[in-house]
């Protein structure tokens, strides 16, 4: 987001992080493309790798329900074998280039409970399982993947900056 977009969001009125979907997910399908797949043809190695997400995302969600700062972020979730199986998808999608997610992670994320001190605590469980699960080049793709996104949601939850010079939903008074 630039100046000038801060201060037509500012003159305006309009919710900044509504303003900022279009941008954080320009921004998003920008660097997923940059960091293309490489195709895997193998079936049983795209089988391992689908087995390895979904062991990533079990054990992630595992350790972020058991965080005393996620915990009650992920308890909340009312679906979550549901929840669970989309982000799968999401995962698939991204490290192999599957059709199954077809959605949009950040508007989802614009009503949560959260604050910016649960993007790092979020990226560093994600980071822990993804490594202890996926094989080497996946991991790495999904931690690019997820450090961009953390710095791209962040950047629309929280446009703003307090007079405390923390990220803020709001402008100063």
């Amino acid at each position: 987001m630039t100046l000038e977009d801060l201060a037509r969001f500012i003159t305006t009125g309009r919710d900044p992080a509504a303003n900022a979907l279009p941008l954080l997910q320009f921004r998003l399908k920008k660097e997923v493309k940059m960091q293309e797949n490489p195709q895997i043809h193998d079936e049983a190695q795209k089988s391992a790798i689908e087995a390895a997400i979904s062991d990533c995302v079990e054990r992630f969600y595992a350790k972020g329900l058991a965080d005393p700062l996620l915990g009650p972020v992920f308890g909340a979730i009312s679906d979550l074998p549901g929840h669970l199986e989309i982000i799968k998808s999401f995962w698939s999608r991204s490290l192999l280039g599957t059709e199954r997610y077809q959605g949009h992670p950040y508007p989802v994320h614009t009503s949560l409970p959260i604050e910016p001190e649960h993007f790092q605590r979020w990226l560093r469980l994600f980071t822990e399982s993804a490594r202890e699960t996926l094989p080497e080049a996946q991991a790495g793709q999904a931690v690019a993947q997820a450090s961009h996104m953390t710095e791209c949601f962040q950047a629309g939850l929280f446009p703003f900056t307090d007079s405390k010079g923390k990220p803020s939903r709001l402008p100063p008074h």
